[in-house]
């Protein structure tokens, strides 16, 4: 072996055992003593990684959640009660029960609703299209049918449906992560209470065009009317911008409001048939 790749060796040997070093000292001078309640946390968490909770993941929240003096504004909603229970009990704070949410996609404007009245051509993407065009219908207000909402979900809680045009929400399957709120373009994603056997009444609108022209372009748009506020004895419901809103945490799943609605653009979802009046039945009978 030649003086050369001797002298060569020992010159990388020196710089990398000097390197290893230095890297050894400005290790132990900027270490940073993390608590181990962080992974403890993180261990309880679903590592979904959704950013539901508002944090970028689990770490970032279980980091959150050891800081924070209390859970008040901290909640994971794929875990729900049960996991900010065993969160809790690890930082010996108290968990604030939430009611479980799901998503819901405020537009009823299916093809048989709302017909089309042209036709789109570029980029078939809810965000691209909602920039440069209004829809293939004559309401501004509805769901595109792309499928942004579809992609953003990672727990397969979203169908799409072709022959409706609007996807459709699994509400078994949806953690309420509000992916798909963020990828709507035409904010029509919503998250509401989660009611026992995936019941809910909802106003599935979101046209705030005036009642003729709202009608116009779907035979089920809400035009503003009131009815449905009159009715509701919870004050549940409110009209703004020509549309009405029913607040699911204030909502008693009467179905009063249902028959009242000229329109049709409340629905109700999962509830047994209404039974007959006596009076119906006599009529019925009349008619015969």
């Amino acid at each position: 072996m030649s003086i050369t790749v001797i002298y060569t060796v020992a010159t990388l040997s020196a710089i990398g055992t000097s390197a290893a070093i230095i890297l050894y000292f400005v290790a132990r001078k900027f270490k940073v003593n993390e608590d181990p309640r962080i992974d403890e946390v993180e261990g309880n968490l679903p590592a979904s990684n959704c950013g539901g909770c508002g944090y970028a993941g689990c770490r970032a929240f279980a980091e959150a959640c050891v800081k924070a003096s209390d859970l008040n504004d901290l909640h994971c909603p794929v875990g729900g009660n049960e996991t900010m229970n065993k969160v809790a009990e690890i930082l010996g704070l108290e968990a604030v029960k939430k009611d479980a949410r799901v998503a819901f996609i405020r537009c009823n404007g299916t093809c048989d609703h709302r017909p089309k009245t042209n036709i789109y051509d570029g980029a078939t993407t809810c965000s691209i299209a909602s920039s440069v065009y209004s829809g293939e219908t004559d309401c501004q207000w509805g769901c595109l049918g792309y499928g942004d909402c579809y992609d953003a979900c990672d727990f397969d809680a979203i169908e799409l449906r072709s022959d409706l045009g609007v996807p459709k929400i699994i509400d078994d399957k949806c953690v309420a992560c509000g992916a798909c709120v963020d990828a709507c373009p035409k904010d029509l994603i919503e998250l509401r209470k989660k009611f026992p056997k995936e019941r809910k009444v909802v106003v599935a609108c979101r046209n705030q065009d005036k009642g003729g022209v709202a009608r116009k372009a779907c035979s089920v748009a809400c035009i503003g009317c009131g009815k449905c506020e009159k009715e509701c004895k919870f004050d549940a419901i409110t009209i703004e911008n020509n549309l009405a809103f029913i607040d699911s945490d204030k909502c008693k799943l009467c179905r009063k409001c249902v028959p009242v609605c000229p329109t049709n653009a409340i629905i109700e979802e999962n509830f047994p048939p209404r039974k007959i009046k006596v009076e119906e039945k006599e009529e019925c009978r009349t008619a015969k």
